[in-house]
This record gives C-alpha cells, sequence and structure tokens, in this order.
C-alpha cells in the first residue's frame, strides 16, 4: 500500500476558500484529474483535480471547511490504481482492426518552422464559450493557452452585452418604479443623472466579474494572449499582438470567436448619431429622441434603458410582434406596459433609408 495526501494546488490568489460540493467518498477508485471538491470564493467556484489516481483511504475535509494552497484534501492509496490497471490490461484481448479502405487524403498545409508556444488545447475566444472550454480542459490536466482580441476575458457577453446591459436595466428599473409610487402618495420627483457616475458604476461590475475570470486562468495555468488568431495550418496558430507575430503549436483547437454586431449596407456608417449595441451601452449622451430599429430582445433592453433616462424612444420591428421567438402570452404584459411609456411602436414595419441631417439622422 502506497499512502499518499492529495493536497490544493496553487490557485492563484485565492485563500481561505470555502469547499461548496464533495465530488468524492472514501473508498472511491478515482482517476488523474478527477473532481474531487468545488470551491467557492467571492468571486467564482472551481474544481480541485486529482494529482494522482488510485483508491481515497480517508477524507481529510468537509462540506464548508476553508482551504488554501497545500491544504490536505484526502488520502490516497496510489498502489490501488496500478493493480487495477494492470487487471484490465491482462484481461484485454487483441482484436484485428478490418482492412481500411483506401481514400484519396486531402491536402492540407503543413507548418514547419519553430513555435513560441506549444499547448494540448488552444482556444480561439475568450467569451462564455471560450473560457469555460478552457477552464474544463484545464481541469482535466490538459496545457491550454487562450487567444483573445481584446484585452479582457468575458466576450461580448460580459463586456459589452448580457452583464452590463442588466446592470444598465436595474438602474433603469429603480427609476420607473420611483416613478409609478406616485400614485401610492410617494413623490420622490425627477431623478438627477449623473451619466460619468452610472457610466463608473456599471463599468465597475464588468470589471469585478473580468478580473474573477483573470483569476480563474491564471489558478488553472491558463495562458491568455492577446491577438488575433489565424490558423496557418491544421496544428498552428499565428496570432498578431502589439508585441508581434507569435506562432502557437496545438493538438486540439476549440473556435469560440464569439460574435460581431451587423452594418446594415445602405446606412450611414460612421454617423455619430447611429450607435449598435456596444455604443448605446457606452452611455456617450442621452438623446431626445431615439429610434431603435429591432424589437428584439436586445433592441428592447436599450430601449427600457433609454427611456428611462428620458428619451423619447421609438420601436420599429420587421415581424408583426415584440420579441418574434418570445411566447405571445409572455410579450403582451410587456407590450402594454412600454406602449404607455414610448413615443411609438410600429410592428410589420421596415426601415428602409436613414438619411444624416446635421447631427441627427432621419429614417
Amino acid at each position: 500500500m502506497s499512502i499518499i495526501e492529495i493536497k490544493v494546488p496553487d490557485i492563484g490568489d485565492f485563500k481561505d476558500v470555502e469547499i461548496i460540493e464533495i465530488l468524492v467518498k472514501a473508498g472511491d477508485a478515482i482517476k488523474l484529474n478527477q473532481s474531487l471538491v468545488t470551491v467557492e470564493s467571492d468571486k467564482a467556484s472551481m474544481e480541485i483535480p486529482a494529482s494522482h489516481a488510485g483508491t481515497i483511504v480517508e477524507m481529510k475535509c468537509g462540506l464548508g471547511d476553508k482551504v488554501s494552497e497545500g491544504s490536505v484534501l484526502l488520502t490516497l492509496d496510489a498502489a490501488g490504481a496500478a493493480t487495477e490497471s494492470a487487471a484490465t490490461a491482462a484481461q484485454a484481448t487483441p482484436t484485428v482492426a478490418p482492412a481500411a479502405v483506401a481514400t484519396e487524403a486531402p491536402v492540407t498545409v503543413t507548418f514547419t518552422g519553430e513555435a513560441d508556444i506549444e499547448c494540448d488545447t488552444l482556444v480561439l475566444g475568450g467569451g462564455p464559450g471560450g473560457y469555460t472550454a478552457a477552464f474544463r480542459a484545464a481541469d482535466l490536466g490538459q496545457n491550454v493557452v487562450i487567444v483573445e482580441r481584446y484585452g479582457a476575458l468575458g466576450g461580448v457577453c460580459l463586456n459589452v452585452g448580457c452583464i452590463p446591459s442588466k446592470a444598465l436595466l436595474h438602474a433603469a428599473k429603480v427609476i420607473t418604479e420611483a416613478e409609478e409610487m406616485s400614485h401610492c402618495g410617494i413623490q420622490l420627483g425627477q431623478p438627477q443623472i449623473d451619466l460619468d457616475q452610472l457610466r463608473s458604476w456599471k463599468s465597475g461590475i464588468v470589471k469585478k466579474l473580468t478580473g474573477g475570470l483573470a483569476g480563474l486562468a491564471k489558478a488553472r495555468k491558463v495562458q491568455v494572449l492577446q491577438g488575433v488568431g489565424e490558423f496557418s495550418s491544421p496544428n498552428t496558430l499565428t496570432v498578431e499582438t502589439d508585441g508581434g507575430t507569435q506562432i502557437v503549436r496545438f493538438k486540439h483547437a476549440v473556435i469560440a470567436a464569439g460574435s460581431a454586431a451587423v452594418q446594415i449596407p445602405g446606412f450611414p456608417v460612421g454617423h455619430p448619431a447611429l450607435i449598435d449595441s456596444t455604443g448605446a451601452l457606452e452611455l456617450r449622451k442621452i438623446p431626445k429622441r431615439m429610434l431603435v430599429i429591432g424589437g428584439g430582445i436586445i433592441g428592447l433592453e436599450m430601449a427600457c434603458v433609454y427611456d428611462a433616462l428620458g428619451a423619447k424612444v421609438t420601436v420599429v420591428e420587421f415581424a408583426d410582434g415584440l420579441i418574434p421567438a418570445a411566447d405571445r402570452d409572455v410579450v403582451r404584459p410587456l407590450q402594454r406596459r412600454i406602449e404607455k411609456r414610448y413615443e411609438a411602436i410600429y410592428l410589420n414595419t421596415k426601415v428602409t433609408r436613414l438619411e444624416a441631417n446635421g447631427d441627427e439622422l432621419l429614417a
């Protein structure tokens, strides 16, 4: 019997994190890199993998315990894994593979130069799909590199999408609820909007979450390379960074490149009054009147925010109802509510042209 202690590995800057889930028990046969416990900090949760295979002799931790790097989680009989592997190998019988059918091999580009970075798994894109895949691969023992165009992980969702929009929607909800309390006899007056402070608050929320992702990447020893990547062969990626070109050689790749706002042909792209969802979240100013083209979820989120902040909002939707993919019974109460607040809502309507008129646009 070869008894070893399984300890918490280097988890970055996290200390005294709480065990919120125990995934194994005494007597279990575990594999290398199998998840043992889940720990949680104030920013995120992560699974701690096994550094060895074997049979668990004794659990040294409990639910709710606080652990840090070096804390003992359990003791393991490492010899158990070797015995099991030997028995499995002895029982295995060779099989004859069927003859392969000759096929014409596809023509591929081969990279023969030196690579600057080598890894098991490359993830192109650091959004919710990319960083989730990268962290899971790292938990399973892979050497992982994320290539991300922008300076922070999180992608569109975390940086210029779901998270900042929900923060601003919360602010908008507070404003509208304050207005609606007047019928209860509570007069709170017209709110004073400080756009600079509102932007700073929204950005602070985003920064806290992106900082948490950076910590999780560091804890898992996931390398993050900022730049634009292009596949140069089936197993290499050329990355253009601020510091020059980097070549990454990999065994496996995950493509999670994300999305970008569409540019509608014929619209005056570049005009300061024409903004996409990213521009809307920047809150450069609150216009007197705003036309929202598209009555889907994102369009209505921005409409709700700008309406609460004082803009007169008009929504144009090509389909016969708002949020076309949603259940009509769910949409109907929302539509009744916003029809009372917005300047107009046009359904079955298409915007065919936008023309510049000084600092404004005419549709």
